[in-house]
């Protein structure tokens, strides 16, 4: 079998290339220059390390800590509350555990089974957030004193 040789590139290939030149050309004259804008390099190219902290609680864990709370101030199984509520007492311990990122129907459905309102039990989490938060804190303050000392 033989080879096929390469043949040279027809006439049309030059007047491309001479229409990608006018183009680029073209472009440079009548549109804006891309200029890099300087920025601050460090001398490695590790990034700066952040100070570590402790992650924020997310707003299920807080709402099924809430949940449980309620349940045991009111001395029940957890059975019989989701019951009332008209889930499966295994959807309401992964709520509760923190598992499950819930409806708000669900929510309501467990908070009125606790006979609570939406809003009684909305301001409890964000009063437990709010705790949490403070607590944290205080602890981080008094860290700082420590190593002051």
């Amino acid at each position: 079998m033989a080879h096929a040789t390469p043949r040279k590139c027809p006439t049309f290939c030059s007047e491309r290339n001479n229409v990608e030149r006018f183009a680029r050309a073209f472009y440079r004259e009548r549109m804006a220059e891309i200029i890099p804008l300087p920025t601050k390099m460090r001398p490695s190219r590790e990034p700066e390390p952040r100070p570590s902290r402790e992650p924020e609680p997310l707003w299920r864990d807080a709402l099924g800590d809430r949940l449980r709370r309620l349940r045991h101030e009111r001395g029940e199984r957890l059975a019989d509350t989701a019951d009332r509520a008209g889930v499966s007492p295994q959807y309401l311990s992964e709520m509760e555990r923190g598992l499950k990122e819930p409806s708000s129907e669900m929510i309501a459905a467990v908070a009125g089974a606790l006979e609570v309102t939406l809003i009684e039990l909305t301001a409890g989490v964000v009063d437990d957030l709010r705790t949490r938060v403070a607590e944290r804190a205080a602890v981080g303050c008094r860290t700082t004193f420590a190593l002051a000392a």
